[in-house]
């Protein structure tokens, strides 16, 4: 039973040491706010499923330092956020707007979902029992009694 709790705890304290502590942070915790909201916002390029502040990537720790400084220059979040988008495209985003080059992704669920349900409705429907047979006719059955060797 020992043993199981400190595998337990093991496994549930991994998480932790792949927390790093960034080198810097703003001296004004108001901006530090700003800027931790800001990189929420932000996809990490290299992990791709976790936002900037949650990975520990090398080009993730460099573009947290690179909102830090827009923030502290006194930049909006808005300006911080384009000056993203116009680095690294509409990806970096972790939720991309809506447009010509972005359509399939946001409407890719629904297409799957319509396109699924069609397939599942033809398979149905192909599905369906057979029709019953129709009775034999009287020299049908006369033919399958000699088959089976019984009397007419």
């Amino acid at each position: 039973m020992r043993v199981l709790a400190v595998i337990a705890l093991l496994l549930w304290a991994g998480p932790a040491l792949a927390v790093g502590a960034d080198e810097t942070m703003l001296a004004d915790p108001a901006q530090e706010t700003r800027a931790r909201g800001i990189m929420e916002g932000l996809r990490c390029l290299v992990c791709q499923n976790q936002s900037i502040t949650d990975s520990n990537a090398d080009l993730a720790r460099d573009l947290r330092e690179i909102v830090r400084e827009r923030v502290a220059a006194g930049e909006t979040d808005a300006q911080v956020h384009q000056y993203m988008v116009d680095r690294y495209g509409d990806w970096i985003l972790m939720k991309p707007p809506f447009n010509i080059r972005t359509a399939l992704l946001w409407l890719a669920p629904a297409l799957m979902l319509i396109f699924g349900g069609l397939g599942a409705w033809a398979f149905i429907r192909r599905q369906r029992a057979p029709a019953p047979p129709e009775a034999l006719d009287a020299d049908e059955q006369a033919r399958l009694r000699a088959l089976l060797g019984e009397a007419p």
